[in-house]
């Protein structure tokens, strides 16, 4: 059976998170009161523990932005301390007018990567994250971009399928930088008209060499894990970026609303079955040891 990295979990505490631990806010993956609550690194490996995940990969949980560094700390001694994770995307804001200082106490953490910082703007206000749709174009963002390569730092890139033109241009205009696609760029509308402008961006980014997609966060905007709708998404994805350039993630605890750990993987391992091994061995493990230096 092929070994899985896990390239996009959380792990927190209920304290650090102003949208946890304040009043309720409306979120893109609907009620949530079931993970308002610590999720430690022993919850997760006991979710993991029958599910053949050896290796994974914590990204940023929206901590309070001026403790970007004790999130990275906080994940960094859990891994001291237990093993896990393996790797770990931390926050920085590239609309400040010199991101480098964020950088430098960032990249004293052996196990940091990249970094993310949420851009995806929709015109429902209940999808909406970034303060407005055209941060990548703003000079600023772009001028602390350039850095990322300098600190061999990788940018995980979230936006929906209207912002998808800027990204691919930005991905164009920084080349040493590789961008790592978030939840094979959330697919929300599902009808034919939303399909095809999801599938126009997605095709305009795939022509990036340095953008890779996870195939993650399948059940955001169904509140469910539907093998069909991850067969489905999953089988365009890799047929734009080959299996080369798509890498497995969890999104858990998040996707833990409404699936187990076990009912994740068996419909992700479902809807792969037919991809020969190598292939399934990329991008259940091979593509995100590559994109985030995982030994």
């Amino acid at each position: 059976m092929t070994a899985i990295i896990d390239a996009h979990h959380h792990i927190w505490r209920q304290q650090d998170l102003p949208w946890l631990a304040g009043p309720m806010l409306p979120r893109i993956f609907g009620p949530y009161e079931a993970i308002r609550r610590d999720y430690p690194i022993s919850e997760y490996l006991a979710d993991i523990a029958k599910s053949g995940v050896t290796k994974s990969v914590y990204v940023q949980a929206n901590w309070a932005r001026e403790n970007f560094e004790q999130e990275v700390a906080y994940v960094q001694k859990t891994a001291d301390e237990t093993g896990w994770p393996h790797a770990i995307v931390g926050y920085a804001d590239l609309m400040v007018d010199d991101v480098r200082p964020a950088l430098d106490r960032l990249k004293r953490y052996p196990l940091l990567r990249g970094i993310r910082m949420q851009l995806h703007w929709h015109e429902n206000p209940q999808y909406r994250f970034a303060a407005r749709p055209d941060l990548m174009r703003d000079a600023k963002f772009r001028r602390n971009m350039s850095y990322l390569a300098d600190y061999g730092l990788s940018f995980d890139l979230q936006v929906f399928a209207g912002q998808m033109a800027d990204a691919a241009e930005l991905a164009a205009d920084f080349p040493s930088v590789t961008f790592i696609l978030q939840h094979a760029g959330m697919l929300e509308d599902l009808s034919v008209i939303g399909r095809g402008v999801w599938r126009s961006g997605m095709l305009k980014l795939a022509r990036q060499p340095n953008v890779v997609s996870k195939l993650s966060g399948l059940g955001t905007f169904i509140h469910a894990v539907d093998a069909r709708q991850i067969g489905a998404i999953a089988r365009e994805t890799i047929g734009m970026f080959g299996p080369e350039r798509c890498l497995f993630g969890s999104n858990f605890p998040i996707e833990k609303l409404w699936a187990s750990y076990d009912e994740l993987i068996a419909a992700y391992r479902a809807a792969l079955a037919d991809y020969p091994a190598d292939a399934q061995e990329k991008m259940f493990s091979g593509t995100a040891k590559r994109v985030y230096r995982i030994p």
